[in-house]
C-alpha cells in the first residue's frame, strides 16, 4: 500500500503545469525581460553621464592652466600635458 501511495504522489507533483498557470509563468518571464531591460538602459545612460561628469571635471582645471597669462611652473606644465593626453585619447 505504501508503494501505490507514493506512486500517486510522484505523479502529482509532476504533472505539467495547466493552461493558467502556463500563461501566467509566461507573463512573469515577460515582465522580468522587460525589467531587466529597462535597468540596462538605465546603466548604459548611467554610465555615459559618469563618463561625461568625469571629462568635463578634468577640463575645469586644464582651462584654468590655459588661461594663466604668466608663464606656467614645472609641476602645472606637466599637469597640463597629463590633463591633454587623458583628454584627447579618450
Amino acid at each position: 500500500m505504501n508503494e501505490t501511495t507514493t506512486a500517486e504522489d510522484d505523479q502529482e507533483r509532476n504533472r505539467p503545469p495547466g493552461v493558467k498557470a502556463a500563461k501566467g509563468h509566461d507573463k512573469k518571464k515577460m515582465a522580468e525581460r522587460k525589467a531587466l531591460s529597462e535597468f540596462q538602459d538605465m546603466w548604459s545612460i548611467k554610465k555615459e553621464d559618469m563618463a561625461m561628469k568625469e571629462r568635463l571635471s578634468k577640463m575645469k582645471p586644464l582651462d584654468s592652466l590655459l588661461a594663466k597669462q604668466v608663464p606656467l611652473a614645472e609641476y602645472e606644465e606637466a599637469l597640463k600635458k597629463k590633463l591633454i593626453n587623458e583628454l584627447l585619447l579618450n
